[in-house]
């Protein structure tokens, strides 16, 4: 069992669980209250979310918002409107710039009275509602209840300071505090984003795996450097149990024919791999023997060296078992993929698709967005 100071873990398995649980603890705030989230898309239950923020703030709690410019492009000013008549502070990070449009803040946050928190990769918008089977994306998250809620509050001002990207100072300074490890007992806050330096998430998965006999993935976007494939494959090889969860249907297909131009490769080398058939896939879960990893960050070029992403990481026996159940859960509505049905349906014209979009992912995109990033003000 975790020690008695490690932040509680409550596992959150749907958008059904998660947003009447992060609308309590909105409604019970009574100092503060910030929600930081790469999407905010109008509809019902982004109203439900504005109304319990502009109610707290009418009760004298300080309500901080902060959206990303490309994740909410589509949200309407007028939909900020009335956060801003009532008190609320809402800021747009990153706002639209060409010469620097491609870093992003991709965390979703919340953090109430610096006493309970909220992670994973949950969005608000509607198509997050649901129990992830018969409606509604396939998501997972987790309440946090302990002493890394302050870390993630402490977080969280220095992101909201950040984003302008006006300021030189800030800027720099954000460089080295959103990419640390933060520890209590247990447990680690990863915090990753672009610049200078290995990102501490990546670095702890590469010393996991390096040791891993059981592992089990669950990624919508899934395309790991080679240093991780060939963990993966190796791990597979010695004996060690790899499963690999992704997305059978997916929003960016793109991400989807990228990743599946690994598989091959993979298959071969003895790992497992399933996707998932009734929704659109979005969780992310790493279970690596006994060390267990949640929050906002995929296994692709973007999570690991470009966007602002964060993990929680807990290493323990007991919370790891429950991480087996919840993948246990999500396999039920999988389909394995066969090394020879692959081969018969994999034609030229599909390979083709499939390597372009992983050369586009992996080779482009991560090339302008770290130009992008060394031209910004020193």
């Amino acid at each position: 069992m975790p020690p008695p100071n490690a932040a509680d873990w409550i596992w959150m398995r749907s958008g059904d669980e998660v947003f009447p649980a992060m609308l309590s603890a909105i409604a019970a705030a009574q100092k503060t209250v910030a929600l930081e989230i790469y999407i905010l898309a109008a509809g019902k239950l982004a109203e439900e979310f504005r109304t319990a923020l502009i109610a707290a703030r009418e009760r004298g709690v300080t309500v901080r918002v902060l959206i990303d410019a490309i994740g909410s492009l589509e949200l309407p000013n007028s939909f900020l409107e009335p956060f801003r008549l009532a008190g609320v502070e809402v800021r747009v990070f990153n706002p639209l710039a060409l010469r620097r449009f491609g870093i992003r803040n991709h965390r979703k946050l919340l953090v109430c009275d610096e006493s309970v928190a909220f992670i994973g990769g949950f969005n608000i918008a509607e198509e997050y509602s649901g129990d992830g089977v018969t409606r509604g994306w396939c998501d997972l998250g987790v309440q946090l209840n302990g002493a890394l809620v302050d870390d993630l509050a402490a977080s969280f001002e220095e992101m909201f300071a950040l984003a302008d990207f006006q300021h030189k100072r800030l800027v720099r300074l954000a460089r080295a505090r959103q990419k640390k490890v933060v520890l209590d007992a247990n447990d680690q806050l990863l915090l990753s984003g672009p610049g200078r330096g290995q990102s501490p998430i990546r670095r702890a998965l590469l010393a996991d795996l390096r040791q891993a006999r059981r592992i089990q993935i669950i990624v919508p976007y899934f395309i790991p450097s080679w240093r991780i494939r060939r963990l993966l494959a190796r791990a597979a090889r010695r004996g060690g149990q790899v499963q690999l969860l992704l997305p059978g249907k997916s929003d960016v297909a793109l991400a989807q024919l990228a990743g599946r131009s690994l598989y091959r490769r993979l298959l071969k080398a003895g790992v497992e791999i399933y996707e998932y058939q009734p929704q659109v896939l979005h969780a992310k879960l790493f279970v690596l023997d006994d060390a267990v990893y949640v929050g906002s960050a995929n296994l692709d070029p973007r999570s690991l060296s470009i966007n602002y992403e964060l993990l929680v990481r807990r290493y323990d026996a007991a919370e790891a078992a429950r991480a087996r159940t919840i993948f246990a859960e999500a396999l039920a509505h999988s389909r394995r993929i066969d090394r020879e049905e692959l081969k018969l349906n994999s034609g030229l014209w599909t390979r083709l698709k499939e390597y372009f979009a992983y050369w586009v992912l992996v080779r482009i995109d991560p090339h302008v967005a770290r130009k992008q990033w060394r031209s910004l003000p020193e």
